[in-house]
């Protein structure tokens, strides 16, 4: 072994590719188009596929109609232009079994990719062609002669010119230019042993040049948790540091406030509200600031539980806030909070009467001139209890006497900056504790990556009182007729409807269009004679606030609407919804908007209507997973996991981690378990070592793979 110790990931990102044989300055071009520029790059870019050939199929062995992977010769190619003018490419195959033909149309660059005696492996539907097989415009893999029971396909850039067997060709050499030092291995090994890793030298041989498949899985596994580890240290090195650094408020639990509080309400709390209460108070009591994460599906009591917490604050002398991030969310919930509260005073040793009234007051942009006064001297001298708005409250005009919790509804993104606004907030530089809720349930796993600095806390059931919603599909116009009646006959009970727009892209002009154009239609249509209100984002704030209140009053029967309503929307007396053109909406956004029906004492439906859909040769198309799972179930912690692996993690993690380069092999979907792993190991390496000095090659690999700003976004939730 050489002098100079194992090979770090460091010292692979410092060797340019141009090392490499092969790699003169037109490849090094072709590389740095494909985001491979050192050797670090490379051996990181990992195949996409495997190819096994001691049980691949042979062109005798397809099945016509049935897609499949066969390795073949080039045999002849020929180029003719078709009547209209199209180019179309024919190649003859074969592979020791037999033949057969492949037609690429429009593509005459294949002409220069197919040479005689080439080797490539194909992957497509064979079909029957006068007499013999035929497929059309396959995936193509170009593999050279590339010997060995396993062939690895890499990424292909038909743009940078780069072949699968090239790239194969440079990762061995530098594979085998790095076993004579090793490559280092940072992950300590009582880890290792415990979850039955190999080490990272074997992973990155097993996955580019496997001896056999299982060997390839192990190399797979040991990677992937690499990657997992590296997200959960910088979450987990964060989370620890806030707690750390932090000064926060101990506040007093179980104080007469609150009490009175529970008395007042109409119904116990379920065993969920309970339980998420004590993990609350258990933060609130402590000297760390809480920074927890209330997850509950629509309906499930997340309010109650919130205002537990803000009056905990006004219990011990401080004030609550709750910031949502509409206007319009923040009147809701100004509503609801107020209703919840009638009637609940404060005990008040200097008042005559031993109590004075809870001072609950809304702060948006809205409420201007003397009544802005009002709330902002009341904030900044202490009389105002809680305080209800957008971020506006958390803007430098603002000024709290004492704030001591804040609840951050629905906006997942409650940052490092916003932090640091409300610890200015306090008198003494403390920080507030703080709840952010949300009703987007979000999987175990994904939670435990997006939301990782934060503690969770989970509401799974729903209070007593509230309907289970009945979901009916209606596929087609026949049944969409059923929709419009049902709808008629609750207007005819006395009760009201949603019917949502269907989503137009990602255009809101052609949304609003959509509105219209559905309210127009069914004013005069099918639901003629009723009273229709319209709402979408363009309007202005007070046309919607007027609208709303006006279909809160019972002066609207119907509401048009486009996916404004999704959040936070309350009219117990509408018990009916219908969707159009359901199938164009996310499994997350099709729940949440379902959950505005079914908030009464009254049963509720949910229609889902689509359009029947028809394939190339005009026959209808069954089946629609995403609409089958939400007539399935309304719990949507299941749905959750239902989209998660319908969609796959790219949706997930595209909104939330912008900067996440390191995720290449791991998958939140197919590695529930390794999440888990993974994240116990960052809190056993970090609570041991907090700040990673005796895991220096790990603390070095986090500051190679992360730059600030993904570090700054993982830690933003």
């Amino acid at each position: 072994m050489s002098e100079l110790g194992p090979i770090t990931m460091r010292d692979l990102s410092l060797i340019p590719v141009e090392r490499l044989r092969g790699v003169g300055p037109k490849k090094q071009a072709s590389l740095a188009m494909v985001g491979i520029t050192n050797l670090l790059d490379l051996v990181t870019t990992y195949p996409r596929r495997w190819i096994d050939r001691t049980n691949e199929a042979r062109i005798a062995d397809l099945i016509p109609g049935q897609e499949a992977l066969v390795l073949v010769t080039i045999r002849s190619v020929t180029k003719r232009t078709t009547r209209n003018r199209r180019s179309m490419i024919n190649v003859n195959v074969g592979d020791g079994s037999g033949r057969m033909d492949l037609v690429f149309f429009n593509q005459p660059w294949r002409e220069r990719q197919f040479k005689e005696g080439l080797h490539v492996a194909l992957f497509g539907k064979a079909d029957t062609y006068r007499g013999g097989l035929q497929m059309s415009n396959p995936v193509v893999d170009l593999i050279g002669d590339r010997t060995g029971k396993i062939v690895p396909i890499y990424p292909q850039s038909e743009k940078a010119q780069i072949n699968t067997w090239e790239m194969a060709g440079w990762v061995e050499e530098t594979l085998r230019r790095c076993a004579e030092r090793t490559i280092a291995d940072p992950v300590p090994e009582a880890i290792r042993r415990r979850h039955r890793l190999i080490d990272r030298s074997e992973a990155l041989a097993g996955i580019h040049l496997p001896d056999d498949m299982k060997t390839k899985e192990l190399a797979r596994y040991r990677l992937a948790f690499d990657e997992l580890l590296r997200v959960q240290l910088v979450l987990v090195l964060r989370k620890r540091a806030l707690e750390r650094d932090s000064l926060g408020i101990v506040h007093t639990i179980g104080g007469p406030l609150v009490k009175r509080f529970y008395e007042s309400l109409p119904f116990p709390l379920t065993g969920a509200q309970t339980r998420t209460i004590e993990e609350i108070n258990a933060d609130l009591g402590s000297t760390q600031p809480m920074h927890r994460l209330l997850q509950g599906d629509v309906g499930s009591g997340k309010t109650v539980v919130a205002v537990a917490a803000l009056l905990a604050a006004v219990d011990g002398g401080h004030q609550g806030a709750l910031m949502a991030p509409t206007e319009v969310l923040a009147e809701q919930h100004a509503t609801s909070v107020r209703a919840m509260l009638d009637g609940v005073t404060v005990p008040d040793p200097g008042n005559l009467f031993g109590d004075r009234p809870l001072r609950v007051e809304l702060l948006t942009n809205r409420v201007t001139g003397a009544d802005r006064k009002q709330v902002l001297a009341g904030l900044a001298d202490g009389s105002v209890d809680i305080a209800i708005g957008t971020h506006a409250l958390i803007q430098d005009t603002v000024d709290f006497s004492s704030l001591g919790v804040v609840v951050v509804d629905e906006q997942h993104r409650f940052g490092v900056e916003q932090r640091a606004a409300l610890r200015s907030k306090t008198a003494n530089g403390a920080v507030p504790d703080t709840l952010v809720m949300t009703a987007t349930p979000i999987p175990r796993t994904a939670a435990m990556t997006v939301y990782g600095d934060l503690d969770v806390s989970v509401l799974d059931e729903l209070p007593p009182g509230r309907t289970p919603i009945v979901t009916m599909w209606a596929d087609g116009g026949l049944m969409e007729a059923g929709v419009w009646n049902d709808i008629k006959d609750e207007v005819a009970a006395g009760r009201q409807a949603y019917v949502v727009c269907p989503l137009v892209g990602e255009s809101e002009k052609l949304e609003v269009a959509s509105a219209e154009e559905t309210l127009e239609r069914l004013a005069f249509g099918e639901l003629q004679g009723l009273r229709l209100g319209m709402l979408h984002g363009k309007l202005p704030s007070d046309e919607k606030a007027v609208t709303m209140d006006r279909f809160r009053r019972g002066e609207l029967d119907v509401l048009v609407a486009t996916t404004v309503i999704e959040v936070g929307v309350d009219v117990p007396n509408a018990t009916v919804m219908a969707i159009l053109d359901a199938d164009r909406f996310g499994i997350a956004q099709l729940h949440q908007l379902r959950g505005r029906v079914g908030r009464g004492e009254h049963a509720s439906t949910c229609w889902l209507v689509t359009q029947q859909k028809e394939d190339d040769e005009g026959n209808a198309v069954v089946g629609n997973p995403r609409v089958e799972a939400l007539v399935a179930t309304t719990d949507g912690f299941e749905l959750a996991e239902v989209d998660l692996d319908l969609r796959g993690e790219g949706t997930l993690m595209s909104t939330a981690q912008k900067g996440r380069s390191d995720l290449k092999l791991a998958s939140l979907r197919r590695d529930r378990k390794l999440v888990e792993l993974a994240r116990g190991a960052a809190f056993e390496i970090v609570d041991g070592d907090p700040d990673l000095a005796k895991h220096s090659s790990l603390a070095d690999e986090l500051d190679l793979v992360f730059s600030d700003q993904d570090e700054e976004f993982l830690a933003k939730s």
